[in-house]
C-alpha cells in the first residue's frame, strides 16, 4: 500500500546521527528525524529534537572548560584529590553526558549555519541551513491541501531512524575527544511504521494540534512525517503516548516448561503523536517559509 509513498518520501527525509560520551567513557550513538519542506535547505522536525544543536555546544563547552582546568592540575600526590574536587564542580559522574556531537546526513554538501525556530507551545521545530551550495536530498514535502481528509480510521504511514547501526565514531585517547570518521558504517535503515487515525489531540485556547495514531511512534522517528498512500504530508510524528488498558494480572500461575510459576502482567496500548499539518503549515507561513501543498 505505501511503497511508492516510502520511496517518494525517503528522497526528502534525512537522519540526524549523535553521538554521546559518558564521563566513564561509554560512546551512545542516538537517532532522530527531519524532513525538507523545500529546495531552499529548509527543513522540520521537533522542537525537542532541534534542542539537540545548543545542548551538544553547552555540554562541548563545559568539558573544553573542565579539561583546561584538569589539564593545569599539577601532577602529584594530590593530583587525584584535586581531581575529585574538580568533578564535584562539574557535577561529573561516570553516567553523566560529557560530550555530544551531531551529524546531519545526506542533507546537504557543506553547512555553515543552523537557524532554528522553535514553535512556543508544540514540539515542532524549523531548521533553516545556510552556507550550502549543493543540496543532498532530492525533492521535498507536498502537504495535503484539504485537512477535512484527516478523519478516524484513515491509514497513515511514517518513516524515521528508530534503530542506530551506524559506527563510524571514535574517541580519540590523544585528544581526549569524540569524533566522526569516515570508516565504519555511516547510515541506519529507513523504518515504517504505518497505523490508523485513532483520535485527535486538542491544545488548550489552539483546538486539534495533533493526530493519534494505533501505533507507537518509535524513539528515533521523532521528526518523521506523516503521509498517505501518495505521498502527501499529514503530520509530523513527535511522540508515543501509553494507555493503561486495565487487564492487569498479579501472580497469576501458569505452567511454562512443565513447571508452574507465577507472573504479573500490566499491559499497556502504546499510540503515536503526531503535530497536525495545519499546525505545521501556520508555522510555516509565520516564518514566510515556502512549502507546496496538494
Amino acid at each position: 500500500m505505501f511503497q511508492n509513498a516510502i520511496a517518494q518520501v525517503s528522497r526528502f527525509t534525512r537522519p540526524l546521527h549523535t553521538i554521546m560520551r559518558t564521563y566513564g567513557g561509554k560512546i551512545l550513538p542516538g537517532s532522530a528525524t527531519l524532513f525538507f519542506v523545500n529546495e531552499d535547505g529548509v527543513a522540520i522536525t521537533c522542537k525537542h529534537v532541534a534542542n539537540l544543536i545548543p545542548t551538544a555546544d553547552k555540554l562541548n563547552a563545559e568539558y573544553r572548560a573542565f579539561r583546561a582546568e584538569r589539564d593545569r592540575l599539577a601532577r602529584d600526590n594530590k593530583y587525584h584529590s584535586h581531581l575529585k574536587d574538580l568533578e564535584l564542580k562539574y557535577k561529573y559522574s561516570p553516567e553523566r553526558i560529557i560530550q555530544q556531537k551531531n551529524n546531519f546526513l545526506n542533507c546537504l554538501d557543506k553547512l555553515e549555519q543552523i537557524t532554528a525556530h522553535m514553535h512556543p507551545t508544540l514540539d515542532l521545530a524549523i531548521l533553516e541551513f545556510k552556507g550550502f551550495t549543493r543540496p543532498l536530498y532530492q525533492s521535498h514535502a507536498v502537504f495535503v491541501k484539504d485537512s477535512s481528509t484527516i478523519r478516524q480510521g484513515k491509514t497513515l504511514c511514517r518513516i524515521g531512524f528508530p534503530f542506530p547501526e551506524f559506527n563510524n565514531f571514535v574517541y580519540n585517547q590523544q585528544t581526549d575527544d569524540i569524533d566522526w570518521t569516515q570508516t565504519g558504517h555511516q547510515d541506519s535503515p529507513i523504518f515504517p511504521m504505518d497505523g490508523i487515525i485513532t483520535r485527535f489531540v486538542a491544545t488548550p485556547g489552539e483546538g486539534i494540534t495533533g493526530i493519534e495514531l494505533s501505533t507507537p511512534g518509535l524513539r528515533g522517528q521523532s521528526g518523521g512525517p506523516l503521509f498517505d498512500a501518495d505521498g502527501h504530508i499529514y503530520g509530523m510524528q513527535f511522540a508515543a503516548n501509553h494507555l493503561h488498558l486495565g487487564f492487569d494480572i498479579t501472580d497469576r500461575e501458569i505452567i511454562q516448561d512443565g513447571k508452574t510459576k507465577k507472573v504479573s502482567n500490566h499491559p499497556f496500548l502504546h499510540v503515536g503523536l503526531c503535530v497536525h499539518v495545519e499546525n505545521i503549515k501556520a508555522f510555516l507561513r509565520q516564518h514566510n517559509i515556502k512549502f507546496y501543498e496538494a
